[in-house]
């Protein structure tokens, strides 16, 4: 059977992951780009699609029914500017994808959340990113699939010397992080993308929630299965 698969935030550092993955697998005849440039990349099987900053929702407008949606958006506050700048990144532009694929009856919503995410946190990214998964939660989604990853490695397009820093220094340490500390471990975006793809063909229905623990293993399904 055709599956589309729809992966918004394909420039970042998990999307550029994920979208090499979506067309390299069988499982996907059409995969739909989504952002605000172009991958630069180009594929029998890819369409891109560049949306305005205000309505993103728009440029995906009757792509979504039976698709999967991949949302690996996100930024800093330090990148956006102010608190909310991004805010605006990380909790309204998702949410807005969100209601279209459940407006359209998409196949199932996967998303990159946090680690500690929390609508009851002190901590502002930490309240945002929870506060999103309280709200997509509501959508009634076929299938939602949330994944909390610790720090995230990989070379990034930008240059970010702190978390350059701390990925050094917690690959160094990840090994030695065991029992309750595991969830701590920093994990590869290749990673998490790979967990994506799998949790999307192979989660069951309703909610499910990836600790950033699990993500290996949910990444060796897909290896597994293919």
């Amino acid at each position: 059977m055709a599956r589309t698969a729809v992966i918004a935030g394909a420039t970042g550092l998990v999307g550029g992951e994920l979208l090499r993955l979506l067309l390299e697998s069988e499982a996907y005849t059409e995969v739909i780009a989504a952002g605000r440039r172009s991958t630069g990349t180009t594929h029998a099987k890819l369409q891109g699609v560049v949306w305005e900053q205000d309505r993103p929702e728009a440029a995906l407008e009757g792509r979504l029914k039976g698709a999967d949606l991949f949302i690996a958006t996100g930024t800093t506050i330090r990148k956006a500017g102010s608190q909310a700048a991004f805010r605006e990144v990380d909790y309204e532009l998702p949410l807005r994808l969100a209601r279209s694929t459940a407006a359209e009856g998409a196949a199932s919503l996967v998303i990159v959340s946090s680690i500690g995410a929390s609508a009851s946190s002190r901590a502002f990214y930490l309240r945002v990113k929870g506060e999103l998964e309280q709200e997509l939660g509501k959508l009634g989604l076929r299938k939602l699939v949330l994944l909390r990853p610790s720090q995230i490695l990989g070379a990034r397009a930008e240059k970010r010397t702190l978390e350059a820093a701390a990925g050094a220094v917690g690959k160094a340490f990840g090994p030695l992080m065991k029992g309750p500390l595991a969830r701590y471990r920093p994990v590869e975006a290749r990673v998490i993308a790979a967990a994506m793809l799998a949790a999307a063909q192979h989660a069951p229905e309703g909610k499910t929630v990836l600790e950033s623990e699990a993500l290996p293993a949910e990444a060796r399904k897909l290896q597994q299965r293919s």
